[in-house]
């Protein structure tokens, strides 16, 4: 029997008398031996190694605490607030807080330093004016994609039916500002279907568009879908064909500073997961 380390040399000092008598009457060829001992080393060095610490790769995931913050297109507000709430009920102690706006508005508050974890905007295009400033952490991953409708107040007093019927004299319409992507998704459209139209109004961001159809203001919004669906009863929404070719991507990233980086990580991770699709599918969004 071969016995390793301490409890080896203890034994081999016990035996040796006993080796010694015997090895007149009984010497084992050299090549066993060589054998024999190459194996107990073999085996001793394999022992040791198995008791050493784990390497630093094999480290669990970092535990999800804290606040985490997220700045949030307009669009998203109704869905990532009920993502939120399914966040800290499956991440007791933590806390998420929002800030909805126009994308742009938005990136261009985390490009002059505003704390933040995760930014989710409505286009593509926002979303570079972040990452190029090196904000971002990662690649940003789309997450879901929005269509353009016109929204009309309840019964659609006008009789709007077309993209065109937006251009009719005296109609009182609010778009999006061109910077913000809902207004540059409506801008796509229009120009694409050969329209001009000068809107009453341009908002900063889509809420404030569809605002102002709920409040009678305007006859008239273009929005997405998701906020007609949001706003219930208080719109009527209008498709119209031009959408397919206006239809914006929604990417997330954690962000390069962000003050909670398991949480904003956690939190990303449910949006795109498969509860988390059917929380913006149920919003009226699309799979991206």
């Amino acid at each position: 029997m071969i016995v390793c380390g301490r409890h080896a040399r203890v034994r081999q000092r016990g035996r040796h008398s006993v080796t010694s008598r015997s090895a007149r009457r009984r010497t084992p060829p050299l090549a066993v031996g060589g054998a024999a001992l190459l194996l107990a080393l073999t085996a001793c060095s394999s022992s040791g190694a198995s008791g050493s610490a784990p390497s630093s790769s094999a480290t669990a995931p970092q535990e999800v605490s804290g606040t985490v913050t997220v700045f949030a297109a307009a669009s998203l507000k109704e869905s990532f607030t009920e993502l939120g709430r399914r966040f800290e009920a499956a991440h007791p102690g933590t806390k998420v807080t929002f800030s909805f706006g126009g994308s742009d508005t938005l990136a261009a508050s985390l490009t002059s330093g505003a704390p933040a974890d995760v930014f989710a905007a409505a286009s593509q295009a926002t979303m570079r004016t972040v990452t190029e400033a090196g904000d971002g952490r990662g690649a940003p991953s789309v997450f879901a994609r929005n269509q353009l409708e016109i929204a009309t107040p309840p019964g659609n007093p006008e009789h709007i039916t077309t993209l065109g019927d937006l251009t009719k004299p005296g109609l009182k319409v609010a778009l999006c500002a061109r910077t913000v992507p809902c207004g540059a998704a409506a801008q796509k459209a229009l120009t694409a279907s050969g329209l001009s139209l000068t809107p009453v109004t341009y908002e900063q961001d889509v809420k404030s568009a569809l605002t102002k159809v709920e409040l009678k203001e305007v006859d008239a919004s273009v929005v997405y879908r998701t906020d007609v669906e949001a706003a219930g009863g208080r719109v009527d929404g209008v498709p119209f064909p031009e959408s397919a070719g206006a239809i914006n991507d929604y990417p997330v990233v954690e962000l390069a500073h962000a003050p909670n980086s398991a949480g904003a990580r956690a939190f990303i991770a449910l949006v795109r997961s498969a509860e988390g699709r059917r929380v913006l599918a149920g919003a009226g969004f699309l799979n991206p």
